[in-house]
């Protein structure tokens, strides 16, 4: 007996085949969808070498795999690796380009009415036929298609592509700032805990960070937890949730402490304190009171310092780390997220991983973009993840363009350096921002002057040969200011910008570096939906960080509140898990098919054979993106955005992926980020033409004043890349405060700096 592991379509059944003949074995057809059989390399020749037309032997050789590749509903082609078998009309087998010109159908049915099958290949609308009989060695070529002749084969069991099964607590998805302080934050209260992700910890994108953390600690001036909830309720515009709002920044204090308890290395003021610096969009007294100094900052290396020490306490407690794992797919179960599928990149195994609480912490999805601050790994897994579980995105619309990427590579300039006075300068020599930010100059919101760099560009004076770009000036501030509290960027500008930071400006434009929107979820980072007008906590699924939208952010994110989020949510996280679980709880059994769709869509991937590689439509994609969901938008450039976006979408199902293997297949997974990208991509652009506003970071240029009494709400998308379809909705924005005692809501006023 020999065993063949074979692709029936979705249904991936192994079966069991008997070897009649010595180095011969019966083919195996038992559906129309896709099948994997073994030939002899000698008896099947291409170039148009034919055998004794008479016999065809197919062999065991694992190195050479027939498949269907699908031409229409009734129709397909063989497939021998990357060629195609076919028949002439004197019978002999011939192998060529696969191409549209031979095509075959199939037809199998119960023998007996036991489980054997017998499946006949007819090409074109001709007779002939592969057949054999279970008392046949060799598999013969015939004019007919007798019913006397089929094939024989055995079901014996489920699953070609093995699945190893693992059962925890509570599983993290992510290993950057969120995920590491929700893991060990779990594994700390008792509960057997997994961090799954694709990357080594420490390469996680929050090692990028530069600038610094906020909390009101108050150790450059007097200041209050308050007044940056005033500004981070200012700085989205309305948008903002105000409850989460009011959690986050009552939280910070506490939440930076904790980072200098677990050793995050702060720089120090003279006294010994924690040095903070001032940052876009900050003030005291709820913007009466001046710039405030809330940014507590290691040097310009805050996110890699933070990252480096939530890895070694997250080492410090009982959490188990499954490293480069790539997630596929939620496991839902009516509605109920029971865990994840994942493929382990290093030796091609597929993972269930059996949870009662999992936690997103997967990123954003800036790479959808061409010109970003975002790392390659950047590609909105865990978003997409969501997407195909059928629940909502929200606000995906607002993206963030952070005003000083390095003019032609993207890399980030920190906002630090603005925040220890450094400013920006156009064509002219003069610093521009002070006309459009009176008040906060160089130090308005992100939004506004991301908008100020463009206009003063579109108007003539930018810098350049080109005048296309903006400086960055620098070379005034004290050299040892420089060394001590901007080195990153001073070697990044030398290496990228070939400049010399104490004495040359650094050239600077508006790049993508964040996203507002995401996975919405709860201040206690549980996912929801939106039903019936109400939110709906989704069972067993959070989420935190960049993948989710809690919404502190709403239209546009603050400087140095990206580091808070991640620190006080994946916090949340562990902190609402632990109150509700109790470790080692009995797990209910998953679906039989549970992962079934996720395989079908790997195997799908994997086998690709269209027309357009991954790179030539994650390009197209980008471009797209940059030049019709830029700093201003308008109703003409968003309807041809979404447009075009959806065609490049449809190309998804067009793709031709070079390697088969499963091993270190950097193609496969690519492809497969390229999906989670293309669903971001699509919703973002739907999103931004539905929403007939200026807020934030959405700037339009035929509507631009905000719209309380019409757009104060949150953008739920929904997105099927399988049948195109795109479809928004809308919840209300949460405009009180989780106790108004506390600290009161903040009404809508004009946004000014």
């Amino acid at each position: 007996m020999v065993n063949v592991a074979l692709l029936a379509g979705a249904n991936y059944t192994i079966f069991q085949v008997e070897k009649y003949y010595k180095g011969h074995l019966e083919l195996l057809v038992p559906v129309p969808d896709a099948f994997i059989v073994y030939r002899d390399p000698y008896d099947i020749q291409e170039n148009g070498k034919t055998p004794d037309p008479s016999t065809v032997h197919i062999d065991y050789n694992a190195d050479n795999t027939f498949r269907f590749n699908k031409v229409s509903d009734e129709h397909y082609q063989i497939e021998i690796n990357d060629r195609c078998l076919w028949f002439d009309s004197e019978s002999y087998v011939r192998t060529v380009n696969c191409d549209s010109t031979t095509v075959w159908s199939v037809q199998c049915g119960l023998f007996d009415g036991s489980v054997y099958s017998e499946c006949y290949i007819i090409p074109n609308s001709g007779g002939l036929v592969l057949h054999g009989g279970i008392n046949a060695g060799l598999i013969t070529v015939k004019n007919d298609w007798s019913v006397s002749n089929y094939w024989a084969i055995k079901q014996v069991g489920k699953t070609a592509y093995p699945m190893i099964d693992h059962t925890y607590d509570a599983i993290v998805v992510g290993a950057g700032g969120a995920g590491l302080r929700a893991a060990f934050g779990l594994a700390k209260e008792g509960l057997k805990t997994a961090c799954i992700t694709k990357l080594f910890p420490t390469r996680s994108h929050t090692v990028a960070a530069q600038g610094g953390v906020n909390a009101a600690l108050g150790n450059m001036s007097e200041d209050d937890w308050r007044w940056h909830m005033y500004d981070t309720i200012k700085g989205s515009d309305w948008l903002g949730d105000q409850d989460a709002i009011h959690y986050m920044c009552r939280e910070a204090p506490q939440s930076v402490i904790e980072l200098e308890h677990f050793g995050v290395p702060f720089s120090r003021t003279p006294e010994g304190k924690i040095y903070q610096r001032a940052f876009g969009g900050q003030s005291l007294n709820y913007g009466e009171g001046g710039q405030a100094r809330r940014c507590a900052a290691v040097a310009d290396r805050t996110g890699h310092a933070i990252l480096h020490t939530l890895y070694g306490q997250s080492l410090r407690y009982d959490t188990t780390f499954f490293i480069e794992y790539f997630a596929l797919d939620l496991i839902m179960d009516n509605g109920v997220c029971r865990g994840i599928i994942a493929l382990n990149m290093e030796d091609g195994t597929l993972h269930r991983f059996r949870a009662h609480k999992t936690v997103l912490a997967t990123g954003g999805y800036g790479r959808a973009y061409f010109s970003c601050t975002s790392a390659h790994t950047c590609t909105g897994d865990g978003n997409a993840m969501v997407s195909r579980a059928g629940l909502p995105q929200q606000d995906l619309e607002f993206v963030q363009f952070h005003p000083t990427g390095i003019y032609g590579a993207g890399c980030l300039i920190t906002e630090g350096s603005r925040g220890e006075g450094g400013y920006l300068l156009n064509s002219q020599g003069e610093r521009f921002m002070e006309r459009y930010a009176p008040n906060a100059k160089d130090l308005a919101s992100r939004d506004v002057v991301s908008r100020s760099m463009t206009l003063e560009i579109r108007e003539g004076r930018g810098v350049g040969p080109e005048k296309d770009h903006i400086y960055l000036q620098l070379s005034h501030l004290d050299p040892e200011t420089l060394h001590t509290r901007l080195p990153g960027i001073s070697e990044t500008a030398a290496i990228f910008a070939g400049v010399d930071v104490t004495k040359e400006p650094i050239p600077v434009l508006p790049t993508v570096h964040y996203n507002m929107g995401g996975i919405p979820t709860k201040y206690t980072g549980e996912v929801i939906k939106y039903e019936n007008g109400k939110d709906v906590v989704v069972p067993g699924l959070y989420a935190a960080g960049e993948a989710a939208c809690v919404s502190v952010h709403g239209a546009n994110r603050l400087g140095a509140n990206s580091l808070l989020d991640i620190v006080v949510f994946g916090r949340a996280c562990a902190l609402h898990i632990a109150e509700n679980l109790k470790p080692n709880t009995p797990h209910a059994p998953l679906p039989a098919d549970a992962g079934e769709q996720t395989i079908a869509n790997l195997d799908k991937t994997r086998f690709a054979n269209g027309g357009n590689s991954t790179a030539s439509v994650r390009l197209e994609m980008q471009k797209v993106m940059q030049s019709d969901a830029a700093v201003f938008r308008t109703e003409s450039s968003l309807q041809e955005g979404v447009k075009k976006i959806d065609e490049v979408a449809r190309k998804i199902h067009d793709l031709k992926v070079t390697d088969r293997g499963l091993i270190w297949n950097t193609d496969l997974v690519e492809t497969l980020e390229l999906q989670n990208l293309m669903t971001c991509a699509v919703q973002t652009m739907h999103s931004a033409a539905a929403r007939k506003e200026s807020r934030g970071a959405h700037a339009r240029e035929d509507y631009t004043e905000r719209d309380d009494k019409n757009w104060m709400k949150h953008t739920l998308s929904y997105n099927n890349l399988e049948t195109g379809v795109t479809r928004l909705d809308y919840r209300p924005v949460i405009s009180t405060t989780l106790d108004e005692n506390e600290a009161k809501s903040v009404p809508p006023k004009v946004r000014s700096y």
